[in-house]
């Protein structure tokens, strides 16, 4: 499972590629997201789970539930176009997935343990792909992606999202 070439994602994710410093395979990456997810995550103090760092920036537990909402929507979509199911799929808007929904009423341990049975859900779907199925791509709107990019995306998502939390959450 070697890394997507440029032609297999939009270039707004280009970013979550680039968070992948390493050179690794699909499989490894998104198990040390998983890790690094769960070691950053459980250095927040109590008091810095609805933090803002600024006006209208999210909290750490809203971060965390996009971290899930993303996920969700990404393998959903990596499931489809394995499947060969070329039906359309729109984009989402996470700010109105973040606004609609009053996450700091969560309890931070359920969701830290949600994601990481979603991840572990995560790993098990890629496991069983093959190369061919990673070659496939879909659209979401008239932007085509591969399954391999998707996978890639969803650690690299996670690697940004904990870059942040850990510069302007936990050392702040």
């Amino acid at each position: 499972m070697t890394k997507p070439e440029k032609k297999e994602y939009p270039e707004f994710f280009q970013t979550y590629i680039n968070a992948l410093e390493a050179e690794d395979s699909l499989l490894n990456h998104l198990e040390t997201s998983l890790k690094y997810f769960e070691e950053v995550l459980l250095e927040i103090e109590f008091g810095k789970q609805e933090y803002r760092y600024a006006e209208g920036k999210w909290t750490v537990k809203e971060i965390v539930q996009h971290l899930i909402d993303v996920e969700r929507v990404f393998v959903y979509r990596a499931l489809r176009y394995s499947r060969k199911d070329s039906g359309p799929l729109l984009s989402f808007d996470e700010n109105s997935f973040v606004s609609n929904y009053d996450i700091n009423k969560r309890n931070f341990d359920d969701m830290l343990n949600e994601f990481t049975l979603l991840r572990r859900s995560t790993i098990f779907m890629f496991q069983d792909f093959e190369e061919e199925i990673l070659d496939i791509t879909g659209k979401v709107g008239d932007q085509s992606i591969s399954v391999r990019a998707i996978g890639y995306i969803c650690s690299g998502h996670v690697m940004h999202h904990l870059k942040v939390i850990k510069e302007r959450y936990i050392m702040s």
